[in-house]
């Protein structure tokens, strides 16, 4: 396999690469944070798995899948991401996993306090929040100081477990969706651990595009999307328990089709997008292929230093997110200055640049506009952004 440095630079086999897609004419996609592409071989699978499962029906499910094929699928994500089959359980996406690991984390006790700050995920602060109503617990929740470091983010979690010495569980985004800040997740476990503190992690926009190694984070509870950065068909994603954790989680809801001693149990049981998950031994092996995270993380880096690099410095523009290579990835965060509705600057983007963007809100820092290139993406249209924020700024 070539340098992953030097293929990311390589718009030759990006384009060959680009090949393998069908794009629809029209705006130029820089919202690929929402969910990827599937390649045209993928889509072609799941078709024929669609077909396959209409025809054939629940004789197909219940003889074959239900009983083998499945197992087959799911050990199959273990090895990709280097865990035991175990410890990990289909999911439609990271939200209904995390919000599962959430509600049934059974080791809270009333005047116990659990923490957020800023930058989770909408649906991850309103879970926490229910912890506080259901629950007793008190909820904590702080701001991230900006911009931020590596050491300023872990100073602001070491001072506030410092200062709520009740402190048991806390919630912690490993990219975060506002403005692609990673968080330095191995140093801040390794805080929590020292305080008792257990983590549940959201790793919605990590996979397939950051590389890490479960044992080396020391996480204990997590969930991840599979439609995102691996190219998986929509409602894929996964929760993971670390085996010797699983007691932890309860049951969900008292889910009873699978034994107590199963992770299965976690998460609530339904007819899952059968068709989707008999896709996904194409999908890893097309993800292998490429040359995993390591290669599509290096790419879209890459575009995101493009446009990064001739902006950072121009008045009138600020990217929010900060450059240091342990806190970034291609997901990358600006707001223009001297405008104050970014709604509108966004609007201007697709209207006059045709490029499409998305604008966050929610962070203490302010309301941001979302640039994420994809796979698909190419230098020249992150030379047209650049064009783009410097006319406009």
């Amino acid at each position: 396999m070539p340098d992953n440095t030097l293929r990311a630079r390589d718009e030759a086999f990006w384009q060959m690469f680009v090949g393998r897609y069908d794009v629809q004419p029209g705006p130029i996609n820089l919202e690929n944070g929402y969910f990827g592409r599937m390649s045209r071989t993928v889509i072609e699978e799941y078709q024929r798995n669609i077909e396959l499962i209409n025809t054939s029906n629940s004789v197909y499910v219940r003889q074959r899948y239900e009983q083998f094929d499945n197992l087959d699928i799911r050990a199959q994500l273990a090895e990709l991401i280097g865990v035991r089959a175990q410890s990990v359980a289909f999911t439609r996406n990271a939200t209904e996993g995390l919000q599962s690991l959430i509600r049934n984390y059974n080791r809270l006790q009333p005047g116990d306090q659990v923490l957020i700050c800023d930058l989770e995920y909408d649906t991850v602060k309103g879970a926490m929040r229910w912890l506080g109503k259901h629950r007793g617990v008190e909820v904590i929740e702080i701001d991230h100081a900006h911009p931020a470091t590596f050491e300023s983010l872990l100073a602001t979690y070491r001072e506030t477990f410092i200062r709520h010495p009740k402190l048991k569980l806390m919630a912690l985004t490993h990219v975060t969706h506002r403005s692609g800040l990673v968080m330095p997740v191995q140093a801040i476990a390794a805080l929590a651990k020292e305080h008792g503190i257990d983590i549940i992690l959201d790793g919605a926009h990590a996979l397939g595009q950051i590389e890490f190694d479960f044992e080396a984070l020391g996480i204990a509870f997590a969930a991840y999307n599979l439609h995102k950065w691996i190219g998986a068909p929509l409602t894929l994603g996964f929760l993971y328990i670390a085996p010797q954790r699983l007691a932890d989680i309860d049951p969900d809801m008292g889910e009873m089709h699978y034994p107590v001693n199963d992770i299965r149990s976690r998460t609530s049981y339904s007819t899952p997008n059968i068709p989707a998950l008999m896709t996904l031994p194409l999908v890893f092996e097309e993800h292998r292929s490429l040359g995993g995270a390591a290669a599509k993380g290096a790419r879209i880096n890459y575009l995101r230093n493009l446009w990064v690099s001739a902006v950072r410095q121009l008045p009138g523009i600020e990217v929010m997110t900060p450059d240091d290579p342990r806190l970034y990835c291609g997901i990358t965060a600006l707001r223009f200055t001297r405008h104050d509705n970014q709604q509108a600057m966004a609007e201007r983007l697709l209207n006059e640049y045709n490029l499409f963007t998305v604008v966050r809100t929610g962070a203490a820092c302010g309301p941001c506009i979302r640039i994420t290139p994809g796979l698909t993406t190419t230098a020249a249209e992150m030379q047209l952004l650049t064009r783009a924020l410097n006319e406009l700024r």
